[in-house]
């Protein structure tokens, strides 16, 4: 039998909540984004029909085309890579930035954030794996450094932190990017009552996040199925 798109929601809800139980969380302080990356305008209206509220995009003009007329049916983010000649239609069609990986990109998006007037939510991508194919932070101090620039910039609010765990099914591995992020967030979000989001895991790893931390967990293919390929 062939799962419908709200059949997945309630099993991926259900293995959310699982996870949050066994680490003694409250099931309800996990977000679930639907990343509809690579799929096409009618996946995304029949997500909303099913309820979901919480949307994912990786890169601008695709997101500014499928989400045209759209964006007032739900909270729009941009998870991937920003380029900073993209900025200014970032600025107006996202409500949060996951993944600024540098000052330069930050100083961008404010400027033209402040431009429209606005102010956007952002969080700053630390790569915990290593892998040089991964955006991100190159170490918890480079992110420090550059959270000590960002969060006083006029257009922006830093809410707190993104990475992308590693490819592999080493669960160890897998589980220990998710703490390492967690520990770098905790120590970071005293005195910062805003600094709230920790964004982690995805469709292969999403209950070892939550049960390291996640409050939002990103999902695509155990929501849609494989991507088409481009």
């Amino acid at each position: 039998m062939v799962s419908t798109l709200s059949d997945r929601l309630v099993e991926v809800k259900a293995r959310i909540e699982g996870a949050a139980l066994r680490a003694g969380r409250d099931p309800a302080a996990v977000r679930l984004m639907a990343v509809t990356k690579t799929h096409p305008r009618e996946v995304v209206q029949e997500a909303l029909e099913a309820g979901v509220s919480l949307v994912g995009e990786n890169r601008v003009q695709e997101a500014e085309a499928k989400y045209a007329g759209l964006q007032d049916r739900c909270e729009l983010h941009l998870i991937g890579h920003l380029q900073t000649n993209k900025a200014r239609v970032a600025a107006s069609l996202f409500r949060c930035v996951q993944s600024i990986d540098s000052s330069h990109t930050a100083q961008a998006l404010s400027a033209r954030c402040s431009e429209l007037g606005r102010t956007l939510d952002v969080l700053l991508e630390l790569n915990t794996s290593g892998e040089s194919s991964k955006s991100g932070f190159a170490s918890p101090d480079e992110l420090r450094v550059a959270l000590e620039v960002i969060e006083k910039l006029p257009g922006l609010r830093v809410r707190g932190l993104m990475t992308v765990g590693p490819l592999t099914d080493e669960q160890d591995r897998v589980r220990a990017s998710f703490a390492g992020l967690r520990s770098v967030f905790e120590d970071l979000r005293g005195g910062r009552p805003r600094f709230d989001v920790l964004s982690m895991g995805m469709s292969s790893d999403f209950e070892l996040a939550v049960e390291e931390g996640s409050t939002l967990v990103r999902l695509g293919t155990a929501l849609f199925g494989p991507r088409a390929p481009r």
